[in-house]
């Protein structure tokens, strides 16, 4: 059986646009998809890399191709008003969400909330409306959050990215071979068929 892995962090809008079309990959290929939460701001920072947009030219540009990727997928698209935004503690929650099978579930939920709805992914109401809405324990997950063990987790996931060499997100794998934006997903596909 191949198996996808799929490298994201929330505050990627492009993580976003890929993580909407994964299921239907995953039909198509037979792949069992390993959802594997990272933060993005310390990739950049151990590999040497910096934010997309930093010239206001880009910026613009990559507002435009975000519209034009979202319209291709026909999904949701709203820039968040509060960008860029620390994502870990709702990435700590879809650490959690793994151990009881429902990562997948969560991250799709906290991914549309602030792509789509501009959900403040730092506030705790927020965070604990949206793990109900999934079916997870609200109050028991948020706690969770600062478990050492969590913490752990979260930096391992990062960790591995960086020692594998992932630079940005998404960044997905299949087995070695790595292959990073959602602008790729046909190369992922093409490679779980081979």
């Amino acid at each position: 059986m191949k198996r996808l892995e799929f490298f994201y962090d929330l505050s990627s809008p492009y993580s976003y646009l890929a993580a909407t079309q994964i299921q239907g990959l995953s039909e198509r290929t037979g792949a069992v998809v390993r959802w594997r939460p990272m933060v993005l701001g310390a990739v950049f920072q151990q590999s040497g890399n910096t934010l997309p947009a930093p010239a206001p030219a880009k910026s613009l540009y990559l507002m435009k191709d975000l519209l034009r990727w979202a319209s291709l997928y026909r999904v949701p698209f709203r820039f968040p008003s509060r960008f860029p935004s620390s994502t870990v503690k709702a990435l700590r929650l879809c650490v959690q969400a793994e151990a009881c099978g429902r990562q997948e579930a969560l991250a799709l939920r906290l991914f549309g909330a602030y792509w789509s709805e501009d959900a403040d992914l730092t506030d705790d109401a927020t965070l604990g409306r949206l793990l109900t809405e999934v079916g997870l324990p609200a109050e028991q997950m948020l706690q969770g959050c600062a478990d050492q063990a969590v913490k752990d987790a979260l930096r391992a996931h990062t960790d591995e990215a960086v020692r594998r060499g992932v630079f940005g997100a998404p960044t997905f794998f299949v087995g070695d071979e790595m292959f990073w934006g959602n602008d790729r997903l046909h190369f992922v596909e093409a490679a779980l068929r081979a």
